[in-house]
């Protein structure tokens, strides 16, 4: 289409006739370039459906509303029009769908709330690309000018202008034609919505999920069994499809009494939240982090929290003294443990004892080692069926390719389609205000509050500090429910937690041990869109050539 052309739109319509597309074709080469063209334009009011083949806006003149009748057109003494095609003869009244839906796009226009100039001039025409007719025709509806025929096309963009319609009424400016085809797009149109697409796509992860969690029944006879997979397999779902499966009893076995465990407070709040919806006879005895089981076991004091000989040998051998004690009523049938990988070697004993079959009883472990964030090695000292997750739900296709090359083994992404990771770079010094920088733009993007995190990698960001300061650990975790903030916080404490829209502050100033560990954990929080914000080399020592690569670094 050349810059001479009148406006179409659509601009490449797809036509229902030959003839319809021969009228356009026609307008198109002779109108001039301030003339509208809209073509096939439908239209519904209380009366009807409207379908106006063409819709010609032409400043200084009119808005034409033309309808098009290809193959032969005959009309009988009684002013019946007849169309003659290939496919047969039917009767047809092209004047009053003319004028009928004239009035109906007339009254469309004029009962918007953007249209303010009042009445402008509307008329209509009959064009029969494929007929001819009488230069003396007329019809007490229809005069001649009204109608072109075969041998008016090589004229048509003159003869519309001639019409000179309804002349008491102003005939429209060019910025009037602009509004009549603004208003016909319509109005409050709903836009793109990110979140919209996130809810379709969160919505298939918990469809796949739920036919994963068909691995439960496969395994209800067994009593010991640890689940592997990578970030984004569904895990933590199985975790708690695990718990309610055991809470509720199945055939081979009566409803048992369970404990929920995880390290960190973050999945351990997440556990609690989601528990509680559950009817009260199908929720767990016990929910919540290694610390608060020690807590239950009968522990006050937790002495210095930054003694590492603490929490691996004094700790642990003071929960088994304790478990001995531990009365029947108050031990479990089954222990779920998420996140096992953060648990240490002697951790596990006390788990055992507090089963009512220290030999026997349930130990479901769900794990991914390449997520062994702490500097802690530990399994349980008892016999496993391992079964290995390999498929990633949660993820985007695209944000879980960037994290694929540091997952325990490979895995088929089945997360679907989204936007493509962004890579901020910037200094380790600069990059907590740079990442402050990425969450207006992301919320310009129509994310919600409610859908971002910012997460770090090395010290925690100062929102963070502040609301932990302010509030305790309790209240900060459950800010992590509020809809009207930004969550802050930290790859450590974000495990087995996710969000839609992750950004990813690597602010560290090199990489050190466990630093491959902590970029997979961050890198995999996002669902749908996924912001890093670091120094490239520091990302490329600390995930190797091949996250770096995919990052674009």
């Amino acid at each position: 289409m050349t810059v001479d052309a009148p406006r179409a739109i659509p601009p490449d319509p797809v036509w229902r006739t030959e003839s319809e597309q021969l009228v356009w074709e026609q307008l198109m080469a002779q109108a001039p370039p301030d003339w509208t063209i809209l073509a096939n334009l439908p239209l519904t009011d209380a009366q009807r459906e409207y379908e106006i083949d063409l819709l010609v806006l032409i400043p200084g003149v009119g808005a034409v509303v033309i309808e098009v009748k290809g193959g032969s057109i005959e009309i009988d003494q009684a002013g019946q029009w007849r169309q003659h095609t290939a496919y047969g003869v039917t009767n047809i009244d092209p004047v009053a769908q003319a004028t009928s839906a004239k009035y109906a796009v007339r009254a469309y226009v004029e009962s918007d709330p953007r249209w303010s100039r009042g009445r402008l001039r509307w008329g209509h025409a009959i064009v029969l690309p494929y007929s001819s007719v009488d230069a003396d025709f007329a019809l007490p509806d229809c005069p001649r000018a009204l109608v072109h025929d075969r041998d008016d096309l090589a004229q048509l963009a003159e003869r519309l202008r001639a019409l000179r319609p309804e002349h008491g009424l102003p005939a429209p400016t060019p910025r009037d034609t602009d509004q009549i085809v603004e208003i016909l797009r319509g109005r409050n149109l709903p836009l793109r919505d990110v979140v919209a697409l996130a809810g379709e796509r969160e919505d298939r992860a918990e469809r796949l999920t739920a036919e994963q969690a068909m691995i439960l029944d496969v395994t209800r006879l067994l009593n010991r069994v640890e689940i592997r997979g990578g970030a984004g397999s569904g895990k933590t779902s199985l975790a708690l499809a695990q718990v309610r499966a055991l809470t509720a009893g199945r055939a081979e076995r009566r409803a048992q009494r369970v404990a929920l465990l995880c390290y960190s407070i973050g999945l351990a709040s997440y556990f609690t939240r989601i528990t509680q919806s559950w009817p009260r006879n199908r929720r767990p005895a016990f929910v919540g982090t290694y610390e608060e089981f020690a807590g239950y076991l009968g522990v006050a004091d937790f002495g210095d929290r930054e003694n590492i000989a603490f929490w691996e040998n004094d700790l642990p051998a003071r929960m088994r003294e304790l478990v001995e004690e531990l009365p029947p009523q108050r031990r479990f049938d089954s222990i779920v443990v998420d996140e096992a990988q953060d648990f240490a070697d002697a951790w596990w004993l006390p788990l055992l004892g507090a089963l009512v079959d220290p030999d026997s009883g349930g130990l479901f472990v769900y794990s991914d080692e390449n997520q062994r964030v702490f500097p802690r090695f530990g399994r349980p000292p008892v016999q496993l069926v391992p079964l290995v997750l390999d498929h990633n739900l949660r993820n985007t296709k695209q944000i879980a390719d960037v994290f694929a090359p540091l997952t325990p083994s490979r895995m088929r992404f089945l997360g679907g389609d989204g936007p493509e990771v962004t890579f901020i770079a910037c200094a380790p010094a600069t990059a907590m205000d740079v990442a402050d920088d990425q969450i207006d733009p992301l919320l310009d993007e129509g994310w919600r509050p409610e859908d971002l995190a910012l997460i770090t990698t090395g010290r925690r960001h100062p929102e963070q500090v502040a609301r932990q300061e302010a509030d305790g650990q309790g209240s900060y975790w459950d800010s992590y429910w509020d809809a009207d903030q930004v969550f802050y916080g930290h790859v450590l404490g974000f495990k087995g937690l996710e969000r839609r829209v992750v950004v990813l502050c690597v602010n560290e100033s090199n990489a050190h041990d466990r630093s491959r560990e902590k970029l997979y954990v961050g890198l995999s929080r996002a669902t749908d869109r996924l912001v890093v914000v670091g120094d490239p080399e520091v990302i490329r020592e600390m995930g190797g050539p091949e996250v770096a690569k995919r990052l674009g670094l």
